[in-house]
């Protein structure tokens, strides 16, 4: 269920050009309830249409989180193997840097970073993705120490494969698994965590489509107009459930759920 409505998601994202009614940023009538006059979830405060800012909301959150992913994925996963393969005193200091990231509270770093830089959605990634690498560099160092002490690995170095080698050829596919699980399982952390600053003004300005920023701006709707916060609401609770269930499903596929 949880692949099924990712996907779902993921293809209305993709396909928001075509599927919103109205554009995202061009206003019409104000407060206009669902299922009246031509528009799915109403429109907002100005006159936007809900339904198309929440498809492009959908499509702006999935971005930053493969963006997010992917630098978390490159960076902890060269820093993991490096300290893993190496060992010694460079897998010392990379590890007390991994440790110095894991310390600090992430979420109150990644407000600060992204409060001095300025609101901009751009600057919400550069600020969580500095603050997500650490937990992959862990994961990485750990499966790599892991499997370095297996036989076939024992073996390869006998044979005379230099750490390089061994860590591209063997430890790097052998750690891969761990490190799609903990990236399916972020999705879901990431989605809330990229909605929560954007609720906290720290992304795009207005007009801007961010699903935070429009739940956060209609918040003061609420009890009149109901459905102004609740729509973005929505669809971020069904992007970050579809994305946890995803992860658990992926977790128990590969047999490394907890």
């Amino acid at each position: 269920f949880g692949l099924i409505l990712l996907g779902l998601l993921v293809v209305i994202a993709i396909l928001a050009p075509v599927i919103a009614p109205d554009s995202p940023t061009v206003p019409s009538i104000p407060f206009i309830p669902p299922l009246h006059g031509g528009h799915l979830l109403g429109t907002d405060e100005v006159g936007y249409d809900i339904f198309s800012r929440v498809l492009y909301g959908l499509r702006e959150s999935l971005l930053g989180v493969l963006i997010v992913v992917s630098s978390g994925v490159l960076i902890g996963g060269i820093i993991g193997l490096v300290a893993g393969v190496a060992g010694g005193w460079v897998d010392t200091l990379l590890m007390r840097i991994t440790d110095l990231f894991l310390a600090l509270p992430s979420p109150l770093l990644a407000i600060a970073i992204a409060a001095a830089l300025g609101p901009s959605f751009a600057h919400v990634l550069l600020s969580v993705a500095i603050v997500w690498w650490p937990f992959y560099a862990r994961i990485m160092r750990g499966e790599v120490r892991a499997l370095a002490a297996r036989p076939h690995l024992e073996a390869a170095a006998l044979a005379g494969a230099g750490p390089l080698r061994r860590g591209l050829r063997h430890l790097l596919p052998g750690a891969m698994p761990a490190i799609i699980v903990t990236a399916s399982l972020d999705v879901g952390n990431l989605v809330v965590t990229l909605a929560g600053l954007s609720f906290l003004g720290l992304g795009a300005p207005a007009p801007a489509p961010e699903l935070g920023a429009m739940a956060a701006r209609g918040l003061q709707f609420l009890l009149q107009q109901w459905w102004v916060p609740v729509m973005p609401g929505i669809a971020v609770f069904l992007l970050a459930l579809g994305a946890n269930m995803s992860g658990d499903a992926i977790a128990d596929a590969t047999g490394l759920g907890a």
